[in-house]
């Protein structure tokens, strides 16, 4: 199924307000963190899901409207990327989060993956929680984690290393 830009037209005509219009589909830009955040700091969006086919392309060239993916695969519809996009912007909204100093170590806040994390016990199946996060030493605490977002980020996801380090960075 394709979606009849007519009928899209009107739908975006009767509730257009200066929000942001997004259309979840594979063809959109990769959401972002960053782009999260600008979007937990407007005043709301407009959401757009197709099924199946997706979009009559006249409706991208006749309005303001900015297609959004979650990754590189297909699913059936748009309604779980939808999903998958309030739940990423409603969790940065103020009094979401217990702890809003939580949000800025986490995987993305600053390009990198997050750290390890740990909890009881202290050893499970041979298993040792590493000594610098017993040592009560938050400076040590605080580069180790340091260290461990870029060691994990450069093993799992180079494409972030890359953009955060471009070629020929000294940081590299």
């Amino acid at each position: 199924m394709v979606l009849r830009p007519d009928v899209l037209a009107a739908a975006l005509d009767s509730v257009a307000d200066g929000r942001p219009m997004l259309a979840l589909t594979p063809r959109g830009a990769p959401l972002t963190q960053a782009r999260v955040r600008e979007l937990a700091g407007g005043e709301g969006v407009i959401l757009l899901c197709g099924r199946f086919e997706g979009f009559d392309e006249r409706i991208f060239e006749a309005r303001a409207i900015e297609p959004i993916s979650i990754g590189d695969y297909v699913l059936a519809g748009g309604e779980l990327p939808a999903m998958v996009l309030i739940e990423a912007v409603v969790r940065l909204l103020p009094g979401v989060v217990g702890q809003p100093l939580s949000l800025a170590e986490e995987s993305f806040a600053a390009d990198l993956l997050e750290y390890p994390q740990y909890t009881r016990p202290r050893e499970w199946e041979g298993r040792s929680i590493p000594a610098v996060l017993l040592s009560g030493d938050h400076a040590r605490i605080a580069r180790w984690r340091s260290g461990e977002a870029e060691r994990i980020t450069k093993e799992r996801r180079p494409d972030l290393w890359c953009r955060r380090h471009p070629a020929g960075s000294e940081d590299a």
